[in-house]
């Protein structure tokens, strides 16, 4: 990494500190989702109840950048605010709001009392699970599988080695193989949704709520692949889920334009926008993960190089909204639901917070 990266990446944590601050200051106890004209507070629909773990973990992550007691209060603050949510069976999502928030607590801190609502909310996640075609059903249906779940499947994982509880570990391990038969092509593209027969467990069709349609290569979609598909393999060692997650960072790097950040969907005939910021950041806290976990050394610098180009992008003037007065989030040209209308072109919560967890491990590795 270069000094100019290194000063960027640090300058980026400062300015998603200042931004931070006055959201919390302002909104106190708000859990936002999107902006709507670069401002979080408003009344736009939320689709599904997923995102209150991302404040919380991107302030855990300023309190690591700066050790700062006061981000630590807000961190702990925010936390105890969803702890509730441990037992919410509702959603697909529990690894998004504990992972980021009580898990890094757990981290820090070793309680044990902590620890076990990281647990329980892995246990929960896991009752979501249909023996009939082996997966993790989603928020939408029974018959409905998600991409997006892979990025929730850890915390089973880890609520498995931590009760030492084989039939946990066999839930999250299927669930895994289930989205890499059915969600995950031959080119290393990956579908959006699976649809299954719930009276047989017999696998359908693919489908698409947020990609431009069914065949076609949403990129978040693709982003939470080769992130959670790395998280797979870091859990089992299990080679499948290295080559798959290797697949879909090769697909993301291929498709890509050579700044780093995809649009909302690769196969869309002229779109027009021509980014989306979350799914780049996501991507690139991905590929650093999966550089440290490929047994290749050339792979494993592609993949650290690409993520970096990623951070390099996104820490300049078109994407981080330091230079846009009265813009309330970090990064800009976001997308949350193209289809609904929902946060499209603004900063989206999930997006500043793989942005900041990305710029925290590049720091850790320069």
């Amino acid at each position: 990494m270069t000094q100019a990266a290194l000063q960027n990446y640090q300058a980026a944590l400062d300015f998603a500190g200042q931004q931070l601050q006055v959201l919390t200051d302002r909104h106190p106890d708000f859990f936002p989702m999107y902006t709507v004209n670069g401002q979080w507070k408003h009344e736009g629909e939320s689709w599904t109840n997923w995102c209150e773990g991302f404040l919380g973990g991107q302030l855990w992550l300023l309190y690591q950048h700066t050790g700062q007691a006061a981000w630590r209060e807000k961190a702990e603050h925010y936390s105890r605010l969803i702890e509730h949510r441990k037992t919410d069976r509702s959603v697909h999502d529990l690894g998004f709001l504990f992972w980021s928030t009580w898990k890094r607590w757990y981290d820090l801190t070793q309680d044990a009392a902590i620890n076990e609502v990281v647990v329980e909310a892995g246990t929960t996640l896991a009752k979501r699970f249909k023996e009939k075609g082996q997966y993790l059903r989603s928020f939408v249906a029974d018959e409905s599988l998600f991409i997006d779940i892979m990025m929730n499947v850890g915390i089973i994982f880890y609520a498995a080695q931590q009760k030492q509880d084989s039939d946990l570990y066999r839930i999250a391990r299927q669930h895994c193989l289930t989205t890499r038969r059915y969600l995950v092509r031959g080119d290393g593209s990956t579908s959006h949704e699976g649809i299954f027969d719930t009276d047989t467990g017999v696998f359908l069709r693919q489908t698409t709520h947020q990609g431009w349609r069914v065949d076609s290569s949403w990129a978040r979609g693709q982003a939470w692949a080769l992130y959670g598909f790395s998280t797979a393999y870091h859990f089992t060692r299990d080679v499948r889920f290295l080559n798959t997650a290797e697949a879909c960072a090769n697909f993301y790097i291929e498709n890509t334009p050579e700044h780093g950040i995809p649009p909302n969907d690769w196969m869309e005939t002229n779109p027009a926008l021509p980014y989306e910021s979350s799914a780049a950041a996501i991507a690139a806290s991905g590929l650093l993960d999966l550089a440290r976990l490929t047994g290749d050394p050339a792979r494993a610098r592609l993949y650290h190089d690409y993520a970096l180009r990623i951070l390099d992008t996104l820490t300049g003037p078109e994407f981080l909204a330091v230079d846009t007065p009265g813009w309330e989030g970090i990064l800009k040209h976001g997308m949350y639901h193209q289809r609904k209308g929902l946060g499209v072109d603004e900063s989206v919560m999930w997006g500043d917070y793989f942005f900041l967890e990305a710029l925290s491990k590049a720091l850790a590795d320069g």
